[in-house]
């Protein structure tokens, strides 16, 4: 286990929830595996004991603990869990890995012309970030949420975007399409990614698509392969 690597808009209890998620769905955390102790993982992540154990409720809530009186806390893996990442692919080289975000910049603007078409009109609020996992940079998003859609205000926004965009706009992304290749790195990248602008970079477009079925969302993401993975899990096991 390691401490929480950075402040997140999550409760804290969530974060360590959604990390021990990704663990599980990583392979890192098997089926029958014993926890540490409460004390002991608390310690580990920096928090109280009390903050621990509803992290703890929350996965067995979704089936993935099982609490046994004085024996301990085992893993129970299932099938697709809910979980606040549930559409984020990146994960650290050797799994799993908790998400964060800095937020660069936000402005409402054209829609890029060398970007895959979305939505209906001819601008959109444009989402740049930082993204980490345990505190390390892997990654620049670039986000383009169609106009048609409520503003996005930049101090609201949380580490989950689509869970802003459900909580705070009602838009509910029900599903994505990413495609995959290289391309160079965009002249706006931060230092801290660590890859140089016009270098090449793993790279994934992506379509999401609400509960309608319409196309609200563009997305572009450059990632450091040598600090994470995309990985897509599908069917059981």
């Amino acid at each position: 286990m390691a401490k929480l690597a950075t402040p997140s808009a999550l409760p804290r209890y969530i974060q360590i929830s959604e990390r021990l998620i990704r663990e599980i769905a990583a392979g890192r955390l098997v089926e029958g595996a014993r926890l540490p102790t409460e004390k002991d993982m608390a310690a580990d992540f920096g928090i109280a004991v009390g903050t621990l154990r509803k992290a703890l409720a929350d996965l067995e809530a979704k089936g993935l603990l099982e609490r046994i009186q004085g024996s301990g806390n085992y893993i129970r893996t299932s099938g697709q869990v809910e979980s606040v990442y549930s559409f984020f692919r990146l994960e650290r080289v050797q799994g799993g890995g908790l998400p964060t975000a800095e937020v660069l910049s936000v402005e409402r603007r054209q829609k890029p012309s060398d970007g895959l078409s979305f939505g209906t009109g001819e601008s959109a609020d444009r989402i740049r970030r930082l993204r980490l996992l345990d505190g390390d940079v892997v990654a620049l998003e670039e986000i383009w949420l169609d106009a048609g859609q409520p503003a996005v205000q930049r101090a609201d926004l949380s580490e989950s975007l689509y869970l802003y965009f459900k909580d705070a706009l009602g838009v509910v992304i029900a599903g994505v399409e990413d495609r995959i290749g290289v391309a160079n790195v965009p002249d706006w990248a931060d230092v801290r990614f660590g890859v140089g602008p016009g270098q090449r970079a793993a790279f994934v477009e992506r379509l999401s698509r609400s509960e309608a079925g319409a196309v609200v969302e563009y997305s572009r993401t450059w990632f450091d392969e040598t600090k994470a993975r995309y990985v897509a899990r599908m069917g059981k096991g």
